[in-house]
Formats: structure tokens, sequence, C-alpha cells
């Protein structure tokens, strides 16, 4: 593509992968339902952007068919309007995160213009921006994204962009007002510069936000909607025309495309004389709808629960194949066994996954196909109006806890099937990076294609179950780790992330973030026992990987029961972990000042927790804070005499670094009159008495100023004649 991509091609990969999968919204459903409006002329014609002062907001209630209108006036826009950029966003609250983020808003939005208008590339080469992606971990954030957009929108020139962002009430409140704030600053950025800028959304009803220039298309009462529907029903129902359904419609489009398909079914199975009676029993109302589609049969009843328990909690929407054997492994696992994509065609499992979820779940499009709900207003059903747990009352009134324990036990089944023996994993695995893993890999998924999310998920389902009241003790002191590890190590791509084969359950559990299961683990208390992995203890593995609830565990833990937890939490539980919360820090746990764990623990004067951290020896003891302070500058500043022994045993710190004001740690703790830890710097023969600071000042001279007679005697004795 161009430098900056080259130079993180796997961030580009990401990016396009993020772009594709919301850039389209071209998912099974809206494929169904496309020919209601092939033949509208309404909305293009009767609502041209030009006079909309840029905006047009689509609202419509749940089922009205608005993304439907959003992809066809976005596929409209791409056929018809060749001379304008457009690009778009899907919001999908039944995707992954980055389907459902502002901060995935930005991204595809950012790389379709770039893509599209690669003369907009050189906007990396501005200073503001040369930075961004120069590193492989680079961490994408809100505001770097919009301040690209914003650049990049400003460089348009003759170039005119329509942009489409649907399902705008799939994010927070909070989100939708920062994205309408956002493209309204644009908006007026564009007008002012002389620049096209149209942007169309479309949501509920609520949350109410008004938009002061731009029209509202509210779909309800629009005779042009109304007309589409009347003409989608004419075109599929295989009975007359029928008043009864258009009446019962009433605009809502999910529901005329459910019945058509109920209907047409009784229709193609010769039933006929049972067609009006059908109709006249079909509930008028999606959600009443939805309950009589779960509750007509009976017929494999435990097979749809645990269908739309999967869908509905799965930690990542799975693919349809990871979805097939994740429902064997909990209703029929002597089914389960290596993959035979002859006999188990994806056709079959097409079909399979079409009767365990009676319709209400699909297949998506995309290249990476995923198994999630025809709408979200089912999983509003399931969830927010309580259908889940009014119709199958035996889940009882737990009813996430109880789903996640289910899911939990689909994974360790499916991993207690000898996979290992089929698949013949060696004793000693090639290095992750290695195309002997890959393969290896790749083997495993294409034999088991569960067995990936059971490996890297049966924890986060046990956690999740345990938050909600359902003990996971016994899980803890059953759970297979030996067998774990080896799967785990399989699948990880990065050999840093790979673990021994004497890593404790813990330490996985502080890496991983699982705090409900960390707070009822019978060994909470050794989470400071240094171990032979990539952080040491299993507290300072939920430090560097970002775990803040883990890390919270541990310290309200620590503070009960170890010497060294009450100042450990004084060092970690400020604003350190608000950081941690945010982002993944480094192997050295530094915050956003570059200050380290090591430099707060000197700063507070915290032996136990220094000598903790030097014992891992995972920290860097001379590490720069973005003053120029070292662990040792601020243990001498503070006069914390322990620890400067303890920093000055290590032998790697050195002990005239200069902060950047020019201060040394013996010029530091003159000033502040700390006689002993003047001695003991002095003592380690590697000091320059005389070095001076910006201002001319030395240690000596710092002494006197302030007063300080025993400093003043003891540097004299050290220091040169001149001075």
């Amino acid at each position: 593509m161009f430098r900056w991509y080259r130079d993180a091609e796997r961030r580009y990969v990401y990016l396009s992968d993020v772009s594709r999968s919301t850039s389209d919204g071209d998912d099974d459903a809206s494929q169904r339902w496309k020919p209601a409006f092939r033949k509208s002329r309404w909305f293009t014609r009767g609502w041209t952007l030009q006079e909309l002062h840029g905006f047009l907001w689509i609202k419509g209630k749940p089922g009205t068919g608005k993304s439907t209108l959003m992809k066809y006036a976005f596929a409209n826009a791409r056929k018809k309007m060749k001379d304008l950029v457009v690009i778009s966003f899907f919001f999908n609250a039944r995707g992954e995160s980055i389907e459902k983020s502002t901060i995935g808003t930005y991204m595809s939005l950012l790389l379709q213009l770039l893509e599209q208008l690669p003369n907009l590339q050189s906007i990396f080469e501005s200073p503001s921006f040369s930075t961004l992606g120069a590193g492989t971990e680079h961490q994408w954030s809100i505001e770097s994204l919009k301040a690209l957009l914003e650049y990049a929108i400003q460089g348009l020139g003759e170039s005119s962009v329509i942009c489409f962002i649907d399902a705008l009430d799939e994010c927070k409140e909070d989100q939708i007002r920062d994205i309408v704030s956002f493209f309204k600053r644009i908006g007026e950025l564009a007008t002012s510069r002389g620049i096209r800028l149209q942007v169309c959304f479309s949501s509920r009803h609520y949350p109410h936000i008004t938009l002061r220039k731009g029209l509202d298309l509210v779909l309800e009462g629009q005779e042009g909607h109304t007309q589409d529907i009347t003409n989608y029903l004419k075109s599929k129902l295989k009975i007359r025309k029928s008043k009864v359904a258009q009446q019962k419609a009433s605009g809502d489009l999910m529901w005329v495309v459910l019945v058509i398909d109920i209907l047409n079914k009784e229709h193609d199975h010769g039933r006929m004389h049972a067609l009006k009676r059908r109709l006249k029993d079909t509930p008028r109302y999606l959600h009443k709808l939805f309950r009589d589609i779960l509750t007509r049969d009976s017929h494999n009843r435990d097979e749809l629960v645990l269908c739309i328990q999967w869908v509905l909690f799965a930690k990542q929407p799975l693919s349809p194949e990871q979805l097939y054997f994740a429902i064997l492994a909990g209703i029929e696992l002597d089914a389960v066994s290596k993959w035979d994509p002859k006999e188990i065609t994806r056709d079959v499992i097409k079909r399979f996954i079409l009767s365990s979820s009676k319709g209400l779940a699909e297949i998506t499009t995309a290249k990476l196909q995923k198994v999630q709900f025809i709408h979200e207003s089912v999983r509003d059903f399931l969830l927010k109006e309580d259908g889940l747990s009014n119709i199958w009352t035996n889940l009882g009134t737990n009813l996430q806890g109880q789903s996640h324990e289910r899911l939990k036990h689909c994974c360790l089944n499916y991993m207690s099937v000898g996979i290992s023996t089929s698949l013949k994993i060696p004793e000693i695995l090639p290095k992750a990076s290695s195309l002997q893993a890959a393969d290896l890999r790749n083997s495993a998924t294409d034999a088991f294609p569960f067995l990936e999310y059971a490996v890297h998920h049966v924890l986060y389902h046990a956690n999740m179950a345990e938050g909600s009241s359902i003990s996971q003790a016994q899980f803890l002191e059953s759970f297979q780790l030996p067998q774990w590890i080896r799967l785990n190590n399989l699948f990880e791509k990065r050999e840093v992330r790979r673990h021994s084969a004497g890593v404790s359950l813990l330490y996985l559990l502080g890496e991983n973030n699982m705090p409900n299961l960390i707070g009822v683990h019978s060994s909470v208390a050794s989470c400071l026992e240094v171990e032979n992995e990539c952080y040491g203890p299993p507290i300072f593995a939920a430090m560097a990987t970002g775990s803040k609830e883990a890390v919270e565990t541990f310290l309200k833990n620590l503070v009960v029961n170890q010497p060294a937890g009450p100042q450990l939490y004084e060092v970690s539980a400020e604003d350190y972990y608000e950081e941690c919360s945010q982002t993944r820090i480094g192997r050295d746990f530094k915050d956003k000042y570059e200050q380290t764990l090591l430099s707060r623990a000197a700063s507070n004067g915290s032996e136990a927790v220094v000598k903790l951290l030097l014992e891992t020896g995972k920290v860097d003891v001379d590490s720069k804070d973005n003053s120029g302070r070292t662990p040792l500058s601020r243990a001498a500043w503070n006069g914390s005499e322990a620890v400067v022994k303890l920093l000055l045993e290590t032998g790697k710190v050195d002990v005239d670094s200069k902060n950047n004001y020019g201060w040394t740690p013996l010029l530091r703790a003159a000033w502040n009159g700390r006689e002993t830890i003047v001695k003991l710097l002095l003592e380690a023969g590697k000091v320059d008495v005389n070095s001076k600071d910006k201002d001319g000042q030395t240690a000596l001279s710092s002494a006197a100023w302030n007063g300080s007679e025993a400093v003043v005697k003891l540097l004299r004795s050290y220091a040169s004649p001149s001075e």
C-alpha cells in the first residue's frame, strides 16, 4: 500500500478486516430483504441529500427495515454516484467488539478513505501523525483516529464524500453523541472550505438526539415504505393477496419476512386449508411472534436452548462449524469426533443451525462466516424482555450464570474426546512462529473446529459462572492443567505467549483477567511467588496484561494476608490501574508518565515491594520516567535508605544518572539533607561529587544552601580541592 502501512503490515491487514466486516453490511438477512426495496423510488427521489444541509437521519422501530433501507441506499450510491467517494460503517451488536464500537467506526471509515483516495495517505507525513504506527505495538486511540479523519476531510479538495453509518443505537449513548458531535464539526469544517460531505445515519428512536441542521426520516407512516412492504408481500407470499397480512405487518419488515417463511412452509407441505388459520393465529407484534416461533413445537428443545445460549453468551461470535460442534459437545458427545467435511458438509451444518435456532439465527455472508441472530430485536426479546427465562423456566432466575456454566461444560467435553492422540501433537512443539507450528494449528482447526475456542475460553465461561454465584471451586480443583497448557501452547502464535509445563493456574488466571476465579482459588496468597514465566509472579502477569480486575482481587487479598501487601496496594491501587484498564502495559509496567512500578515503590520507600520486583529479574532497575528520574533517584530524594541499598546491591544502576534538569541521585539526596543516603552513594565509588546541574549547582552547594552541615562536611571530604 504505502510506506506507513508497509511498516505495519500486520496492523493494515487488521484494519482491512475491520473495514470489510463493517463497511458493506452484507449479511444473510439483508440479502433476503433486498427485494423489498428493489423497485423503491421514494427514498432516492424524495429525499436527496443535497437538500438536507449534508445530514439525513433515518429512524424507526426495531424490525422496520432501517438497515435494509441503508444497504439499499449504500448500494445505490456506489452504483449510480460514480463521482462520489462512498464510505460506510454498519454497526453490528451481534459481532465482535470492533464491530460495535466508535473506535471500529473511525478505523473503518479512515481506511476506506485512504484506499479510495490514495493521495490522502500523505497525512501520515505530517509531523502530527508521523510517529503513529512506527512500532508494531501501537495502540489506536479514538482521539488520534478522529484527528486523522478530520485531517483527511480537510484534504479532500475537489472530491466529494457520502458516508453511511447504520444502527447507530447499537453502541453506547455517550459514543452516539460523540459520533454525532464529531460529524457535525467536520461537516461544518467541510462546508466552510467548500468541500461536499454528506452523512446518512440510521437508528432506533432512542436515544433522542437532535440535529440542528439536517432531516429526520421516520419510517413508520412513510407512504413509500408501506408500499414497499405491500410489494414484498405480493412478490414473496405464495397465496393470493392478503389484507390480513398487510394489516398485521404494520410497517414491520422483520415481521413480514418471518411470517412469509412460516406461511410458505405450510404452502409447500400442501396445507392450503390451514394457511388462513395459521395467519390468523400468528401474533401481530414482533416479540410475540418470536415467542410463538420458539414455543410452537417441542422437537429438539434442548438443542434449541443450547443454540440460543451459544449465540447469546459466547465470548465471540462462532463460525458455523464451531457452533455445530459446540452444540454436539453439549447434547450428544458420542457424536463428536474428527470432522469429516465429506460426511458433515457445510450445507448439513447450515441446515442444522437453521433448524436448531428455529430460523432466528443466520450465517453471515462475509469471508469469515459467523453465526448471529437475524436481528438485534431477537436478542432484546431473549434478554431485555426475559423471553429466554420465561419460555424455559427450568433455567431459573440465574439465566446468565446457568448459561455460562453449561457452555463451560461444552468446552470441557470437547477437550476430552481424545484430541491430543488424534492430532499426534509432538512432545516438544516447534517454535510458535515456524511453518511447522502453523501447519499443526491449521490441522488441529480443520479436524476439530471448536477446539481453539474451547481452549481459549473455558476459563472465561467458568469466571462468568462464578461471577453469577455458581461455585467454581470444584472446577478449579479438578481442572486438567497439563492438558490445557499443551493445547494452549499449540494455538499460540507467539513464543512469548506460551507457558512452561510448571506454570500455575493462578498465573493463568491473573494473565487472563479472571478475578472471580482468583477470588475462590485455594492458593490466591501465592500470587507473589516468582514463576518461570514471562512476567514472574501471577500478580505481575495481571499488571503487565492490563488485567485491572484481577490485580484488584490480588491486592485485596494481599492487604490481609501478606507483609508486602499493604505496600504493594499503596503503590499500585491509585490512578496507575485506571491506565491499566485502558491499555495493556509493558513487561516493565510503565504508566503514561513512563514511571515503572519499581519507580513508584522506590518513591514510597516500599522495601518489600522493591525486593519482590528485583527478585523477579523482569524489571529495568535503571529505567527513567519522562522527567529523567530513575528508581535510585526517587529513593535518594525521599531518604529511603533500605531501598537505596537494595538498588545499589544489584550492581546494575547508574549511580551518577542525571534527570532532565541535570540532577544526580547524590545532588537530590544532598538537597534534602539525606546524610545516610549521601554516604551510601559516596561509598558506592561511582559518583562524580562535583557534577553540576543545569543551573551550575553541585551536591555541595545545594547542601550548603539548605544548611545541611553534616552533609556539607561529608561531601567536602570527597570533593575536589577546587570545589
